[in-house]
């Protein structure tokens, strides 16, 4: 890569499956990681315009007494109906979608590098035509259920709720350029990214371009 060249992994697949433990290989392999769901968090949390519009589309009860907004209420309705969900990303991924944009700019800018997008929404945020390669971690509903049961301590009301707001696996394997098996083990993901890393670094180039539906 030449100095101000920067090189783009969308990394997307829904909740539970396993793209964390790959976003934190890609992080020892010297990626810069945007985990965009944090980045959604400051994004909405920094903004004003956002937080009114979620107030209009959700209620005042989506906040607490404080002024700060109660994310667990706002997901729990957000959440309950593919409408909601569907009104809750009208809302906040423009506002996301220019954050991470400017970020990846901003890289660029100062000299170059090879980034990562963690980001479960990568298509339905409109990020999809930034990335230079997508993969996306499957695994079966079950796993995942019980995955983020234990690790958001959910109901398994609530984590059925969340995996059903999500896109059928269909919709990932029609976008991206590859996809991984999230129910193998740790190891086997972390060596599926040095995989993918050092074919790079031997080809010169880090993947194809990436598909934009």
């Amino acid at each position: 890569m030449d100095k101000g060249d920067i090189f783009v992994v969308g990394l997307t697949g829904p909740t539970g499956a396993g793209k964390s433990t790959a976003a934190e290989e890609f992080r020892r392999q010297g990626y810069i990681i945007f985990n965009c769901d944090a980045i959604a968090r400051e994004v909405i949390d920094g903004s004003p315009s956002c937080l009114k519009e979620l107030k209009e589309g959700f209620g005042a009860d989506i906040f607490f007494a404080d002024g700060s907004l109660n994310r667990k209420r706002l997901a729990a309705k957000a959440f309950s109906s593919q409408e909601q969900t569907q009104k809750l990303n009208r809302i906040t991924h423009p506002w996301i979608r220019r954050e991470i944009l400017e970020r990846i700019e901003k890289i660029r800018r100062q000299g170059g590098g090879r980034i990562v997008l963690d980001a479960p929404l990568l298509f339905e945020i409109g990020l999809g035509p930034a990335c230079h390669q997508t993969i996306a971690v499957l695994a079966p509903k079950a796993l995942r259920l019980r995955r983020i049961m234990e690790r958001d301590s959910l109901t398994e009301e609530q984590a059925r709720a969340r995996i059903q707001s999500q896109p059928a696996d269909e919709f990932y394997r029609e976008r991206v350029c590859m996809c991984w098996d999230g129910q193998e083990k740790p190891e086997i993901l972390r060596r599926m990214v040095r995989d993918i890393t050092r074919k790079g670094k031997e080809d010169g180039q880090y993947g194809e371009a990436p598909k934009t539906k």
